[in-house]
């Protein structure tokens, strides 16, 4: 957990980053918290990482604002699930502000290990189905897509905050984030970046809901 004064500003934001180990979540979400801080933002953080090595769920929780005294988002508060698996982001919908909350989730699915013990098939079709149907805003990021064209497996992070900065529910856009990884990644890896979050923001303009 962490805490950070500064300049007192009227933004305020309640975000999910969820999906399974490895996936880059706690990086996703310390941009979006350094981001805050460069603007003078108090931020507070917090993770669930369970059997993370594994394939087990990653939860990370982000609160931006001058009134914020606890890292855990309150159930049905969240302005935004950043979904990095379709079935994390339907396990995670409950933090969702009814009516005026989004989710940006990616297309691909990550069979759980249970499923894979008991051969069965998921593709995430069916999560992505009752996304939809819940009658949030969902904007569907295709991370293969993305990783393809910016030759790394590795930017499907980025990728979903280029879509959720677009689409506003983060309150920091595409460009200050850029700035921010610019100055935190190492040199090899920031222009793929860049260009994720770029793709990226192209699912949300032509917004999936």
């Amino acid at each position: 957990m962490s805490a950070a004064s500064g300049g007192i500003g009227k933004t305020s934001r309640d975000l999910i980053f969820c999906g399974v180990g490895g996936q880059g979540i706690v990086l996703a979400s310390k941009l979006v918290s350094q981001a805050a801080l460069d603007a003078g933002l108090p931020v507070r953080t917090a993770e669930t990482i369970g059997m993370a090595q594994r394939g087990g769920s990653v939860t990370s929780h982000v609160r931006i604002g001058a009134d914020v005294h606890s890292p855990l988002v309150p159930l049905g508060t969240a302005d935004a699930i950043i979904a990095f698996e379709p079935a994390e982001a339907v396990r995670c919908l409950p933090y969702l502000a009814p009516g005026r909350g989004a989710v940006v989730v990616s297309r691909r699915a990550v069979p759980p290990v249970t499923a894979a013990l008991a051969r069965l098939e998921y593709d995430g079709r069916e999560m992505l189905g009752y996304l939809r149907e819940c009658g949030e805003r969902v904007i569907v990021v295709d991370g293969d897509e993305v990783c393809a064209a910016c030759g790394s497996p590795k930017v499907l992070n980025t990728a979903l905050l280029g879509a959720a900065a677009e689409a506003g529910v983060l309150g920091f856009s595409a460009e200050e984030l850029g700035r921010v990884i610019r100055r935190t990644l190492p040199e090899r890896f920031i222009e793929m970046n860049v260009q994720a979050l770029a793709l990226g923001a192209g699912y949300t303009r032509g917004d999936t809901t």
